[in-house]
């Protein structure tokens, strides 16, 4: 079992890894996860120790990741006998955590909210530790959205897109259970398997979650395309996939920054790409040729509305496929 859930202190409420991966990249925000407080999820393990047991966390502000996000069992941490979370022990002293942790994220989703998860929490004590390390654990607060602390597994909806895609593709191989799990977005239920169509099938269903491998990222500096490798077959012709990413967007983006880095660091990297997009459909449309302006040609293309809900990133799993 991925250890996909905790408890943060400031916050008063449990989080995915998903949800603290948003919040470190989100700038209108004051949350860094080196500095917050996260314990077992478990409710009575929790409450059986003091605030210094806590859990540490892995690929929580790397902005390109590869390996699974997760929280993680530090040496120190204990747990009360017969909590689920007791096996999830650290690595030995020593051993490469590359080489105990399961790569898959086990914990599914079944409904990816389109309204974002927020929070709000009192200011942080002015105590700090003797040491002058982390500040004191603020008094909790109630989230916004109304959700109590008390949950035991991991959460049954999110409203990061992240948590959805790492799903499907870290479990890609297995066809099975894909099949098997359901995935709700809107008014639209399908299993992981069907929600997630490959670009050049994007003709079969509208509303789901488009993916695709990435021919070339334009980087026009301001705005971007992504150009995919794989054609659309429309009245028996090939038409090219793109999508528009305008500097507009990138502007108002609450995680520009994180963005940017990202997306450059995927054009440089020179790696395999793949390019997850919920929310709008490409269209077939008839763009002017550069050699010939008088001249067009057809391009199924879209401008993406909202980057919460747009991914570009490595999916090893998937080559090939």
């Amino acid at each position: 079992m991925k250890f996909d859930l905790a408890y943060c202190l400031s916050l008063n409420d449990k989080l995915s890894i998903y949800d603290v991966r948003d919040l470190n990249f989100d700038e209108t925000m004051d949350f860094d996860s080196t500095r917050e407080h996260f314990q077992c999820p478990n409710d009575a393990c929790r409450l059986a120790f003091d605030a210094a047991n806590e859990l540490g966390t892995f690929n929580a502000k790397n902005v390109n990741y590869v390996r699974t996000p997760h929280f993680k069992n530090l040496p120190s941490t204990r747990h009360v006998e017969g909590c689920p979370y007791v096996s999830l022990k650290a690595p030995a002293s020593g051993v490469d955590e590359a080489e105990t942790d399961d790569s898959r994220e086990e914990n599914f989703p079944s409904e990816l909210l389109l309204t974002r998860r927020e929070y709000v929490r009192k200011p942080p004590s002015p105590k700090v530790a003797a040491d002058g390390g982390r500040d004191e654990p603020p008094t909790p607060s109630v989230n916004r959205n109304g959700e109590q602390p008390g949950r035991e597994s991991a959460p049954d909806k999110t409203s990061v897109f992240a948590h959805p895609v790492e799903c499907f593709v870290s479990n890609f191989d297995d066809k099975d259970l894909l099949k098997r799990v359901p995935l709700k977005i809107g008014e639209h239920t399908a299993p992981y398997g069907s929600f997630f169509k490959k670009i050049e099938y994007l003709q079969d269903n509208k509303g789901l979650i488009y993916w695709g491998k990435v021919k070339e990222i334009k980087d026009y500096t301001q705005s971007f395309r992504i150009d995919f490798e794989k054609k659309v077959w429309f009245e028996k012709r090939p038409y090219s996939v793109n999508l528009y990413l305008s500097k507009k967007l990138i502007d108002s983006y609450r995680k520009r920054k994180a963005f940017l880095e990202e997306i450059k660091h995927a054009i440089e990297s020179g790696r395999e790409l793949y390019c997850f997009f919920y929310g709008v459909t490409p269209e077939l449309k008839q763009v002017p040729s550069k050699k010939n302006p008088e001249q067009t040609f057809g391009v199924f293309s879209a401008n993406i509305e909202n980057l919460d809900h747009f991914i570009v990133r490595e999916a090893p799993g998937l080559a090939d496929k």
